[in-house]
């Protein structure tokens, strides 16, 4: 009778699918960022090098300011919970600091120094990477806190990251499509506008969507009464090893990021068809989500570290020969176009279970530390995932917009009319880091995981313990609530 009580399903299916439209609200706007670099040098007008060095330098105040909030949060102690407070708060202001960040070229519009604009960029982008960061590690905090059984968590990741997939990602698209329709004046709005338009419709869907997480999840796993201080939270970070050798093994990938940012410089300054990226990608969608139900048989057969393997190794040889077949035929859409569908259709695969697994283990990293020492840090643990995932971005978007001018990438203002400026080998160039080079590097990455042990029979028997500790405290739920 026990034992049933103890494997009951905590989280309904209307809490999941709130959990799952909640992170698609979220991402929508977030994956904006992956054209910052296409929209601060092209669409706002800022220099290459003033943009790489923005990105660097907030992205490096992001590795500081993701753990320190991480900490903050699991300070808290409130009647909702430690992580539920943000997640009702952040909402609103992030999505009027979107609407901010990219009607920049329209509100600096009258502005011809470039000093004005570089301030606004800063402000501007520190500010919603800032709200993005106080909303984003209560968000993954809640994925471990929403329920001590390790099936209910990893189907909230799932239906969090199969909806985001759903959703999240119509914002680029549509992006695409408005942009090759004001580049060939098929509408009447300019480019700044495009972007103007795309944030609000954003910030519409984290108003209704984002806030779903902080109205109707919640947390459920055990806080302690004691308060801990962000030192201490720390302190317990630096003695997670499986933690630590996640954390450097995404660093060590950053470089794999570069293939994104040039991705962008790919389809608008080779092909100039920025929308072809919805052909390209559509059969690897489709596959993607398919790979969710995959997922599962798969565990079954590999760990997380081997699936990790699995994965930086299979990108690294099929980009390598994407970029031997291309190399010749990189602007002919008869070549490239079955090239990349086919590297895509591989990758999605891939990309679904990063959706997934990465997050997972963190969770796992949680309970090993509750384990060891009786706390858990889901606020400074899952800060990591997020600060790590912006520090990629951000320092594989600065590595990318300043090898620009490496590559003889440029632009140049005519009248109220950008033109881009390119060398003889500029093509080629963009088409290596977009298929290969960033893969190659990325291989680094693999080495800290021949130090992961969170796994096999270490990893069940940590689980064993849990359920057994949690059993004596299944009635009391954060916050004061009780659940049964």
């Amino acid at each position: 009778m026990e034992e049933k009580r103890e494997e009951k399903r905590y989280v309904g299916v209307k809490e999941n699918l709130a959990y799952g439209f909640a992170n698609a609200g979220q991402v929508f706007g977030y994956n904006l960022n992956s054209y910052f670099s296409l929209f601060f040098t092209k669409v706002f007008g800022i220099p290459e090098r003033a943009v790489a060095r923005m990105i660097l330098f907030l992205g490096i105040w992001d590795t500081i300011n993701d753990p320190l909030m991480g900490g903050i949060i699991d300070k808290t102690r409130t009647r909702y919970g430690k992580l539920r407070p943000y997640l009702l708060i952040v909402p609103i202001p992030l999505a009027i600091a979107t609407v901010m960040l990219f009607s920049g070229p329209l509100i600096m519009s009258d502005v011809k120094k470039t000093l004005p604009k570089i301030i606004y960029m800063y402000i501007s982008y520190f500010i919603w990477e800032l709200l993005y960061t106080l909303g984003d590690v209560p968000f993954w905090g809640m994925s471990s806190a929403i329920s001590p059984l390790p099936s209910d968590r990893t189907r909230a990741i799932s239906t969090a990251r199969f909806i985001s997939s759903l959703i999240g990602g119509l914002s680029t698209s549509l992006l695409v499509l408005l942009m090759d329709a004001s580049n060939n004046d098929i509408i009447p709005i300019s480019l700044p506008q495009v972007f103007c338009l795309i944030s609000i419709i954003a910030a519409a869907f984290i108003v209704c969507l984002f806030s779903l997480a902080g109205i109707k999840c919640k947390e459920r796993v055990v806080q302690t009464v004691k308060e801990p201080s962000v030192l201490e939270g720390f302190k317990v970070l630096l003695r997670n090893k499986p933690l630590l050798i996640i954390v450097i093994g995404n660093v060590l990938a950053t470089l794999g990021g570069v293939s994104e940012a040039f991705r962008t410089y790919y389809y608008d300054a080779v092909l100039n068809l920025n929308s072809l990226t919805l052909i390209i990608t559509l059969p690897g969608t489709i596959f993607g989500f398919v790979t969710y139900l995959i997922i599962p048989k798969l565990k079954k057969k590999l760990d997380n570290r081997q699936i990790v393997f699995l994965n930086g190794i299979t990108r690294a040889v099929v980009g390598v020969i994407v970029f031997l077949v291309g190399m010749k035929h990189y602007n002919d859409l008869r070549v490239v176009v079955p090239l990349l569908l086919i590297q895509n259709f591989i990758f999605s695969f891939f990309n679904t279970v990063n959706l997934v697994i990465p997050t997972e283990m963190i969770g796992d990293t949680i309970d090993y530390m509750e384990w060891k020492t009786g706390e858990r840090n889901e606020g400074v643990s899952y800060s990591v995932l997020t600060f790590v995932g912006k520090l990629t971005s951000s320092v594989s978007s600065s590595i990318a917009t300043a090898l620009l001018p490496v590559i003889g990438l440029s632009y140049k203002a005519v009248g109220q009319e950008r033109i881009t400026i390119k060398g003889d080998h500029t093509d080629l160039w963009i088409w290596a880091f977009f298929t290969a080079i960033p893969y190659i590097f990325s291989l680094i990455s693999l080495v800290p995981y021949f130090f992961y042990d969170l796994n096999g029979k270490k990893l069940a028997q940590i689980r064993d313990d849990m359920k057994k500790r949690r059993q004596a405290l299944s009635k009391t739920v954060s916050g004061g609530m009780n659940d049964e």
